[in-house]
């Protein structure tokens, strides 16, 4: 899609945060459609794949979001942010047993990159839902 970009908001490698789409005249688009039209001409952009299944995961489309964050660790099993949202969102979604592998997936991507805020977060949310 011509002007348009996928914007990462990360702190420091850490993109538990926003994926926004802008013009380039630094106008808003609608997120879905726009992502889509990037993962179209790009299937493994990491940051629009991101935004995609953060965009569905705030519009609480549970499945549609892990389906996003299932392909964004297959494609880049290293992408540390991917486990981790994926986790919340199945907990939100009361999917507790999922939410624990993933973590644990996660935990093990942090470590593997050297992610110790990372492995952090994820070991926080994995201790409280073993409570």
């Amino acid at each position: 899609m011509r002007g348009v970009t996928a914007v990462s908001r990360c702190n420091a490698g850490w993109c538990g945060g926003m994926i926004e789409v802008v013009k380039d005249d630094g106008s808003s688009m609608d997120k879905v459609a726009n992502l889509k039209g990037i993962l179209e001409q790009d299937p493994k952009n990491a940051f629009a794949r991101y935004g995609l299944a953060m965009e569905y995961a705030g519009r609480g489309e549970t499945e549609a979001a892990l389906a996003e964050f299932g392909h964004l660790v297959a494609d880049h099993p290293d992408y540390t942010a991917g486990y981790f949202m994926a986790a919340q969102t199945l907990a939100a979604a009361g999917r507790k047993r999922e939410a624990i592998e993933r973590l644990k997936a996660g935990i093990a991507c942090a470590y593997r990159s050297g992610n110790s805020h990372a492995v952090s977060e994820m070991q926080t949310m994995l201790d409280e839902l073993n409570r």
